[in-house]
């Protein structure tokens, strides 16, 4: 998890840490039943709440599995209102530095709808693993548009290179990796159920 330098109280990473706390708060839970249920020590839960720490792809996602949402849309909840033409420039961009992925959400989820695109971004030799689909069944297609990346998913590899597109439905873990030599961009395309 990356030390933020000095969080701004507008930032992305302000918002998602209060979103955090919001959505531990609408349960009821303690930070302890959230460490429990997410298997994400007490300590780290609660610097992540005050915004002490950045969360990494990895940690975000067991929370995302917890709280029954997509990453895009945790990161559409501490966006405003999503509007129908997203310029280039306005795309919400998350970085985690620590495992060399960028996520810039292409076209951010909407309530009413049940699709959205991401572009991804591993460097060489990154590797995220997910724990379990956020959205049991949720259909995914990733269409890589650079590079190469090695993704797991009900424990079958599949080596997805430049112009390929894999498609499948996340039930369980997964796992991307980019063996490099350079890094991988990617389209993901995803369907909720």
């Amino acid at each position: 998890m990356g030390e933020p330098e000095e969080m701004e109280p507008d930032s992305v990473d302000a918002r998602l840490a209060a979103r955090l706390g919001g959505l531990r708060a609408e349960r009821g839970w303690s930070l302890d039943e959230l460490s429990r249920h997410s298997g994400v020590s007490r300590s780290t839960l609660s610097r992540l709440e005050r915004g002490e720490l950045s969360p990494t792809a990895s940690l975000l996602g067991r929370l995302c599995t917890v709280y029954g949402r997509t990453m895009s849309r945790l990161l559409l909840e501490v966006e405003a209102e999503a509007p129908q033409l997203v310029p280039a420039a306005r795309q919400p961009v998350w970085r985690d530095e620590e495992s060399g992925f960028v996520r810039r959400s292409v076209s951010p989820p909407h309530a009413g709808l049940r699709a959205e695109v991401v572009e991804g971004t591993l460097d060489a030799g990154a590797a995220i693993a997910y724990g379990d689909a956020p959205v049991p069944g949720m259909e995914q297609h990733v269409w890589v548009l650079e590079g190469t990346v090695e993704i797991t998913v009900d424990g079958t590899a599949h080596t997805v290179r430049s112009g390929d597109c894999l498609r499948f439905r996340l039930r369980g873990p997964s796992h991307f990796h980019c063996p490099g030599p350079g890094p991988v961009r990617y389209a993901l395309m995803i369907v909720l159920p």
